[in-house]
């Protein structure tokens, strides 16, 4: 620990600050940013009272749930994180979908938080406390008690639903397809990284011990998220869905690395937190920008754009290249990190899987390009103008920093590697 508010007591609320809660807390406050910078023009004939206190009370809440030290604070900020999402989503109140959509997520979010909750409650009534860093201790003289198996299982649906795991997925691509791009950016870049951030605390933390009983399932959980993700993308047609099912796919890298357990694979897994923050907020803001100017989010209807819009589309495709895990671009780090810990690790049918779901990503993203840089244009991407200048500032900002991350990798793979050994407690 580098800070603690207040000495950790096993009751009380508690909060703590380590390399781990600041390399997400980084993260957040980066795609948030850029996100606000973006709405100022994506909203500019929309009345926006009320967006910016909810947006940047978002992104509070998220860094409040990874200072939290014990389980009950951590669970008031979660849910004000999901209160203030269901209301982002459904901002656009005017369309039904928006309203549908929020009100999916809502019902599924509830419920998992109801999930977490029962969980919390088994766990104090097991060892009397919520502090993360008794609870571990404490877990240790229950070991044997079968009601730790079913608060495991609890924890997996809570946190694993936030994150987009299978089969707890589905509210994810309506509510990323039917919210403002700006808020597509901070669900799809940061936060589904708080479950996984949930699933780090609790598995690699309190349920350390217990790490060979949960491996494997996580492991068969990561992978049937990776298919699900991946092969549903390749059947879209509507591009901030398409780019919502990649985000599921790639959740199931963040879980590969989680459960291989080892320091190397959870560096792998938060190297890629940051790597698809930065991608995933960089490709919705330029689909947000496309939509802004065509007013579609049909690829067929975007063909060509790339002519229209070339800063915009260079852009796009430069992102979407990363996506595709092309080499000297920042996600091709990550997920060869994650690959090789699980062969390290033993694991290589699921290392293997994960590199079958890296072809099918290549084949959606490389579709993308195509139709957005080669086709024909349409006569709606004909009428298409270059995005104003304070669309454009974060898309080059997050395009430049997925370069350089590519291109010089060490410092950010060692700002994730100190992560994880906070995460390990090593």
């Amino acid at each position: 620990m580098i800070v603690g508010w207040g000495s950790p007591q096993p009751e009380g609320a508690f909060l703590e600050i380590d390399t781990l809660s600041i390399f997400m807390a980084v993260i957040y406050l980066t795609i948030g940013l850029m996100a606000s910078i973006f709405s100022t023009r994506e909203f500019e004939r929309e009345d926006t009272t009320g967006y910016y206190t909810i947006l940047l009370g978002m992104i509070a809440a998220m860094i409040g749930i990874v200072f939290s030290g014990d389980l009950f604070t951590l669970f008031i900020f979660w849910e004000a994180m999901c209160i203030c999402s269901y209301a982002l989503v459904a901002f656009k109140r005017e369309r039904w979908e928006s309203i549908e959509a929020s009100y999916k997520y809502l019902i599924m979010s509830s419920a998992g938080s109801i999930t977490m909750l029962f969980a919390f409650s088994f766990l104090y009534g097991l060892t009397g406390t919520l502090n993360i860093s008794y609870l571990s201790v404490g877990l240790a003289r229950t070991e044997g008690n079968p009601i730790m198996l079913v608060v495991l299982i609890m924890l997996l649906i809570g946190f694993g639903l936030q994150a987009g795991m299978f089969p707890f997925h589905t509210w994810l691509p309506d509510a990323h397809m039917a919210a403002p791009s700006s808020v597509s950016a901070v669900l799809s870049g940061v936060m589904v990284k708080v479950g996984a951030y949930g699933l780090i605390k609790v598995l690699l933390t309190i349920f350390a011990p217990m790490y060979e009983s949960w491996r494997v399932t996580l492991a068969v959980f990561a992978v049937s998220t990776m298919f699900v993700g991946n092969l549903s993308a390749l059947l879209q047609d509507d591009v901030k869905r398409l780019l919502a099912f990649s985000t599921i796919a790639n959740t199931g890298y963040i879980l590969l690395g989680i459960a291989t357990g080892s320091q190397r694979a959870l560096t792998g897994s938060l190297f890629h937190v940051m790597n698809h923050a930065v991608v995933k907020a960089l490709l919705f803001l330029c689909a947000g920008a496309f939509i802004h100017k065509t007013g579609t989010r049909s690829l067929k209807e975007l063909a060509g754009i790339r002519r229209s819009m070339p800063i915009t589309g260079t852009l796009f495709i430069i992102g979407t290249l990363s996506l595709a895990s092309i080499p000297a671009l920042n996600l091709f780090w990550s997920e060869i990190s994650i690959i090789t810990a699980g062969l390290e690790a033993g694991m290589p049918i699921f290392s293997l899987l994960m590199v079958v779901n890296l072809v099918f990503s290549a084949v959606y993203c490389l579709r993308m390009i195509q139709t957005l840089a080669v086709k024909k244009e349409t006569p709606t991407s004909k009428k298409a103008e270059e995005a104003s200048l304070p669309m454009l500032i974060p898309i080059l900002a997050l395009g430049l920093l997925s370069i350089l991350i590519g291109v010089y990798p060490s410092p950010f793979q060692t700002f994730a590697e100190e992560a994880a050994k906070a995460a390990l407690k090593q």
